[in-house]
């Protein structure tokens, strides 16, 4: 998966990887790439400019692709949505608080400030409330505008260069309460510098609340589930699940086929609920694998999934080896995790982790040259 600035997007980063992992037609494997157009953080313009780009650089290069539409964990581009409390500021409407998370069943604990842990901490905006109304609506209508241009070129390729469209990805680790979390009285935080802010208290196996405040509050009272009480992790997985299904709807509306299109869930303790996030009737589910990279067949909570979904495939969405491992290992483990024939396609996240690793470019070089035998 290449990451960057999608004004940054076009021939150049498929050329790069493409020198590095040249397709051959005569393999069974081939090298692909993705990129995450998160459309609630940039200009409509921006994304759609971009994605134009980018499909036009997989016709020119003949090099398949993955689109990957997020909605979830960043949308600076979207103040009239998640601005609450802030006159001073684009978007400014008390009533956002509807469309934020919540960490008690009032609008009064709507929170303004989350935390996330890729690799470091930083402070993000409040995570969406799934079942939002205007949230989750603005989402289709993002889906609606960019799925239709994907669908056009993949409809206007010609037969021999179909296979260049691998698929569409919805969701990101759709989940509450993990890739964006909260401390309490987190609010308080805002307005203190980020070096104050605490870290090291995230505990992903404390399900629900993961070490720190519970949300989910909004989700459940808006839906309808309950309006009182603890939440339960049945709860918080039924609301996830429930929202990525609508999209993956709205894609296979506008004519996404099943076999096409993907939903991404995750999960952080073993065998965990929200595993069963992205199986849903419309999309082929796809999970992220860190800890079981080397191995799928270890998950359980994946491996419990796949044996309730009748999709025609499922994908490693988001994978990646860690670690200091040989080019064996890589081998290993991408043969490993491709060695279910229903795994569409696995994608290493990311290329500027890949770019600088000679262990991974060799293992990976030589997975792709197994195939053609």
């Amino acid at each position: 998966m290449y990451q960057g600035i999608p004004e940054t997007l076009g021939r150049k980063q498929f050329e790069e990887v493409l020198a590095r992992f040249p397709n051959r037609p005569e393999a069974r494997r081939q090298t692909g790439i993705s990129y995450i157009f998160s459309c609630f953080r940039t200009r409509p313009e921006t994304t759609l400019k971009a994605l134009a780009v980018f499909l036009e650089s997989a016709e020119q290069t003949d090099t398949p692709i993955l689109v990957q539409i997020d909605t979830e964990h960043w949308w600076q581009d979207r103040p009239d949505l998640w601005n609450w409390w802030d006159p001073a500021k684009p978007g400014y409407n008390p009533a956002n608080r509807e469309n934020v998370e919540w960490t008690g069943w009032s609008p009064d604990n709507a929170i303004k400030i989350a935390w996330r842990n890729w690799g470091r901490q930083i402070r993000v905006l409040p995570p969406p409330n799934f079942a939002s109304p205007r949230y989750t609506e603005a989402c289709r209508a993002e889906i609606r505008r960019l799925v239709p241009m994907v669908m056009a070129w993949h409809a206007q390729l010609p037969a021999n260069k179909k296979h260049l469209f691998i698929g569409l990805k919805l969701g990101h680790e759709t989940s509450i309460g993990v890739n964006a979390y909260h401390y309490p009285e987190g609010n308080a935080r805002l307005a203190k510098p980020a070096t104050e802010d605490p870290a090291g208290n995230l505990k992903t196996d404390d399900v629900l609340a993961r070490g720190v405040a519970q949300i989910g509050f909004a989700a459940l009272k808006t839906s309808g589930i309950r309006t009182n009480g603890a939440p339960a992790e049945s709860e918080l997985r039924d609301v996830s699940q429930h929202y990525l299904e609508n999209l993956c709807r709205e894609a296979a509306q506008i004519g996404v086929p099943r076999d096409r299109l993907f939903a991404h869930g995750a999960g952080w303790k073993e065998g965990e609920l929200s595993y069963d996030v992205p199986v849903n009737r419309y999309a082929c589910p796809g999970w992220s694998f860190y800890q079981h990279a080397a191995d799928p067949g270890k998950d359980v909570g994946v491996q419990r999934n796949l044996a309730r979904s009748d999709a025609p495939y499922w994908a490693a969405t988001e994978w990646l080896l860690q670690g200091k491992k040989d080019a064996t290992a890589w081998q290993s483990a991408l043969t490993q995790t491709l060695a279910d024939p229903r795994c569409r396609y696995v994608c290493i996240f990311n290329w500027e982790s890949i770019r600088s690793n000679s262990m991974a470019w060799q293992g990976i070089t030589q997975t792709l040259a197994a195939s053609e035998k």
